[in-house]
C-alpha cells in the first residue's frame, strides 16, 4: 500500500522505516524547510534503542551515542556529591545499553535511511480527508497527495490529531508543566563532570544536568520553574537562575555555553492521556498522540515504541487497514498514557511544586546507592511492546 506520513521527526521517520521494512511505499511530508529539530539532544533508553536496532540502525546509533557509564547527583549550592553509581544494571536488566544522542544527528540519520526522494520538506498539512477507500492530505501551498493510509506524526500541535479526535467532540489541549528547559551542546569538560557520566546538580526545585554525546560533547539540560510566555535573554535567565550557586561544575557549564551557537529555551507542556488515536485510515503517533514532559526521558522512546507496534500489526494482522490501526491503538494508548502521567508526577516531585516532596527527594539522594534510581529507570522501560514484538518477528 501507499502511506503518507506527516512529520519527519523521530516518530515520523521511524514509522516510515517500519512500513518500508514491510515493503510499503511511504511518502513523508514535514513543514520544516531544513533539519532544525527543537532541542539539542535526547535520551534513548534501552526500549528506544531496541526499536532502532530492529529498524537496522543499531551500529549507526551506537556511533552517535555518548558512553554514559555512571550517574551522579550533586548539591548545586555547594558541589557536594549526594550519590554516584553505575548505570550498568540498566544494560544488564534490559539487554541493551542506553545512549544520549544529539537530536539533529539522529534525525539526519533516520531521514537518510528513509531516503531523500521519499521526504518532502516545506509542506504544511492543513486538512485530511478519508473517503473510506483512500486518504488525502492537503497542504498550505494548495498541493495534495492521496494514499491508502495516513500517519500523523506532526507533533504536539498536531493538525492530524484534530481530525482524528473531531468525532469525539473532545479536543485534547496542551497543559503547561510549570517550568522552562534550557538546553544545548557544549564541549565535554571534566570540570563540569566526568565525560562518561550523567551529572546532575540540584537545588531550589531546579536542576542543571549534562549527558555525554558523540563528538566529545555534553548535552546540557537545565530546568527552571516559572511562568510560560516570558520573553527573555536566555543567557541572562540562566545566570539569574544559577549564577549564585557555588558548585564549580555549574559555573564551568555556564562559562562553556555559547548562546549564539547552542542555547535553546523550551517551555515544557504535556497533554492529558486520551485513547482516540485512530479514525478510519488515519492514525497518530509520537507527540501528536502523547505529548510528554521530559522528566523520565521517555518521549522519543515512546514514539519509537509506537512505530514498532505499527510495524508489528501490519506484519501480522490481515483484516485490513482500519482493523490493523485499531489494534495499534489498543496496544499503545494505555502504556503511552501511563508514561505521560509518570513524567508529570516526576516533574511535580523534582521542581518544588510540592516543596516538602522535593526536599524529601533531596534527602533521599544522600542515602541513594543507585538501586532506587535504577528501579525507576528500568520500570519505565518494562512494559514496552518491543520485548513481545521481538519474539513475534524472529
Amino acid at each position: 500500500m501507499k502511506v503518507i506520513v506527516i512529520g519527519a521527526g523521530v516518530g515520523g521517520t521511524s514509522a516510515a522505516l517500519a512500513l518500508q521494512k514491510l515493503g510499503h511505499e511511504v511518502v513523508v511530508y514535514d513543514r520544516m524547510r531544513e533539519n532544525r529539530p527543537v532541542g539539542a539532544a535526547l535520551s534513548l533508553w534501552s526500549n528506544g534503542v531496541k526499536v532502532l536496532n530492529w529498524l537496522g540502525l543499531g551500529p549507526q546509533v551506537a556511533a552517535l551515542g555518548g558512553r554514559m557509564d555512571d550517574m551522579a547527583y550533586y548539591d548545586g549550592h555547594t558541589g557536594e556529591e549526594l550519590c554516584r553509581f553505575s548505570l550498568a544494571p540498566v544494560t544488564e536488566q534490559t539487554g541493551q545499553r542506553p545512549y544520549p544522542v544529539a537530536r539533529a544527528d539522529l534525525q539526519q540519520l533516520m531521514m537518510d535511511a528513509v531516503g531523500s526522494t521519499h521526504i518532502h520538506l516545506g509542506k504544511q498539512v492543513v486538512s485530511v480527508a478519508d473517503d473510506g477507500e483512500t486518504v488525502t492530505a492537503t497542504f498550505a501551498d494548495g498541493s495534495s497527495d492521496t494514499a491508502d493510509m495516513l500517519i500523523g506524526a506532526d507533533g504536539a500541535r498536531s493538525i492530524v490529531r484534530d481530525y482524528v479526535t473531531e468525532p469525539t467532540g473532545i479536543r485534547p489541549e496542551r497543559t503547561y508543566s510549570g517550568y522552562v528547559n534550557y538546553n544545548g551542546l557544549v564541549a565535554a569538560d571534566e570540570r563540569i563532570g566526568p565525560v562518561d557520566q550523567w551529572t546532575t546538580y540540584v537545588g531550589d526545585g531546579k536542576r542543571c544536568a549534562v549527558m555525554p554525546v558523540a563528538g566529545d560533547r555534553f548535552y546540557f539540560f537545565v530546568d527552571v520553574p516559572g511562568p510560560s510566555g516570558v520573553v527573555e535573554d536566555r543567557m541572562a535567565a540562566m545566570e539569574q537562575a544559577f549564577g549564585s550557586w557555588g558548585a564549580p561544575g555549574v559555573r564551568a557549564l555556564l562559562d562553556g555555553i555559547d548562546p549564539d551557537e547552542s542555547l535553546n529555551r523550551v517551555e515544557i507542556w504535556d497533554i492529558d492521556p486520551f485513547d482516540t488515536w485512530v479514525r478510519g485510515r488515519v492514525a497518530i503517533l509520537g507527540d501528536a498522540a502523547h505529548n510528554t514532559a521530559p522528566d523520565i526521558g521517555q518521549g522519543a522512546c515512546s514514539a519509537l515504541e509506537d512505530s514498532f507496534a505499527l510495524g508489528i500489526v501490519f506484519a501480522t494482522a490481515t483484516l485490513g487497514i482500519e482493523d490493523s490501526l485499531k489494534r495499534y491503538e489498543r496496544i499503545r494508548t494505555e502504556r503511552a498514557g501511563d508514561l505521560v502521567l509518570r513524567a508529570r508526577k516526576r516533574a511535580h516531585e523534582t521542581h518544588a511544586f510540592d516543596v516538602e516532596a522535593t526536599q524529601a527527594w533531596y534527602d533521599g539522594l544522600r542515602r541513594e546507592d543507585g538501586s532506587g534510581v535504577i528501579r525507576g529507570i528500568v520500570g519505565n522501560i518494562e512494559g514496552s511492546p518491543v520485548e513481545l514484538g521481538a519474539s513475534v518477528m524472529r
